[in-house]
């Protein structure tokens, strides 16, 4: 009798215990489902046809196409994807979509940076090696586009988003873009962009940083694509990684011309035709500069 009681607890101690670890484990698992799903909970699409056909469509077109060698490395945070420069410690790229939805919210600023745990240890830039370097630590991926969510305002932070900038681009002529932007969004529905440093090539990069070497770029470009049917558009910019007053009627490219300059082969996922006709010219009057 005693053998059957013995057993019986054994049994009843093996079942609470099995329990207790499987719901710890569902638990854990459903926390992990929801982190991983917290990215796409954003604001639902509008309800014109042009929106319903890019939600259907799904191809990401604010991603260039780079030589495998020159690609670096591919990191997906919320809101924004990039690819990580491990040689000059700062994107090559840097792209998302913005949406009329995704143009304004309630999540406030962030008031700090994040070394990046997607990079490995002995690539990952600290949040203070920009400090004494008069740059500012300037945002890729804008802020000002991520205040729709949390985890993409945090995410935006990540110092792999960052790069040494001028001052007085970052918060004048680079800002006015992003802002323009935010404008072509809300009146196209929804806009593609990608940006990120120009390394002039044959010349020797000035260079900040404390544990790390960060190569200061010579030039930004930013590229942004708008797909309405029958209106489609597409334009580049460029500016100076300077002091001196640059407008965005001077700065404005053909995409054709920033391909040129950073190697990148932008919106490639475009029908040829297309790719060709809105990537060789200038659409001032629907840009309205």
């Amino acid at each position: 009798m005693t053998k059957i009681y013995a057993l019986a607890a054994t049994v009843l101690i093996a079942f609470i215990f099995y329990f207790n670890s499987t719901s710890k484990n569902e638990a854990k698992e459903g926390n992990e489902t929801v982190r991983k799903e917290l990215p796409a909970k954003r604001k639902p699409a509008g309800n014109t046809p042009a929106e319903k056909e890019r939600k259907e469509d799904g191809v990401r077109y604010e991603i260039p196409q780079m030589d495998k060698e020159s690609q670096g490395v591919v990191i997906e945070h919320v809101g924004h994807t990039l690819s990580y420069n491990k040689e000059y410690n700062t994107p090559h790229w840097s792209a998302w979509q913005l949406t009329r939805e995704h143009t304004d919210g309630t999540v406030s600023r962030s008031s700090k940076f994040w070394a990046d745990p997607a990079v490995e240890k002995a690539y990952r830039v600290e949040w203070y090696e920009y400090k004494e370097s008069g740059y500012d630590r300037g945002h890729m991926c804008p802020a000002g586009d991520m205040k729709w969510s949390m985890e993409a305002m945090h995410d935006c932070f990540y110092m792999t988003n960052m790069c040494p900038q001028s001052p007085s681009l970052n918060s004048g002529a680079w800002r006015k873009l992003e802002t323009k932007c935010r404008e072509w969004a809300n009146e196209e529905g929804c806009i593609y962009i990608v940006c990120g440093p120009i390394y002039d090539k044959g010349k020797k990069h000035e260079e900040i940083g404390i544990d790390h070497r960060i190569m200061v770029p010579e030039r930004f470009f930013k590229a942004v694509l708008s797909l309405n049917k029958g209106k489609e558009w597409a334009a580049g910019f460029v500016y100076d990684n300077s002091d001196r007053s640059q407008s965005m009627k001077k700065a404005v490219k053909t995409v054709d011309e920033v391909e040129e300059m950073t190697g990148m082969d932008l919106f490639y996922q475009l029908d040829d035709a297309l790719e060709d006709e809105i990537e060789s010219r200038i659409q001032s009057t629907v840009l309205r500069l």
